[in-house]
């Protein structure tokens, strides 16, 4: 029911990450979709959209990897989808694989086991345009005090699936344009 990009940088840049961040929202926006972030609780940002819980599995993936692919196509001196540590050299890795089969990724609230004991944290689009969240700010000491300000900014994510059928027919649309572009 959610469809996820893992932007996970080589190296600490933050402007470089939010900008990354913040355009793979609008391309996902382009193609007709809401998004919501969250801290990796890590180095990155996950961005997730909402699915309307009827999309196979297989074309999730697929359409998840489409988008990947075009996105770090706009972008292929900051982004990759190269596995590897060693072929990023210092590149964004959009993770798309997180949702094929089996796969998982830090779930919302998630402390993760590093030092400081990060958490994988909702926050809004607005706090990452305002520079207010990096990927290290929520932690189980500061978290308790911003749900009770804030509550869970991801509340009313799940009401808001969709279908993936227009965004795919948008997204092969976008595709043989900037192919086109390309080429010509």
């Amino acid at each position: 029911d959610i469809c996820v990009f893992d932007l996970d940088p080589s190296r600490d840049d933050p402007d470089v990450l939010r900008a990354a961040a913040l355009r793979l929202r609008d391309l996902l926006h382009e193609l007709g979709l809401a998004s919501w972030v969250k801290t990796s609780g890590s180095k990155g940002f996950h961005i997730v959209v909402p699915i309307d819980g009827k999309t196979d599995i297989d074309v999730v993936a697929r359409f998840a990897n489409a988008v990947g692919t075009l996105f770090v196509s706009l972008a292929p001196d900051r982004l990759t989808q190269e596995f590897s540590k060693v072929d990023r050299r210092g590149r964004i890795y959009v993770d798309t694989a997180r949702n094929g089969y089996s796969a998982t990724f830090a779930a919302a609230y998630t402390v993760r086991a590093r030092r400081g004991a990060p958490v994988s944290a909702p926050c809004t689009w607005e706090e990452i345009e305002r520079e207010e969240v990096h990927p290290g700010t929520f932690t189980v000491r500061n978290m308790p005090d911003r749900i009770a300000k804030i509550g869970d900014v991801w509340a009313d994510m799940r009401r808001r699936g969709r279908s993936l059928k227009r965004p795919l027919e948008k997204l092969r649309r976008i595709r043989l344009t900037h192919t086109s572009r390309a080429s010509g």
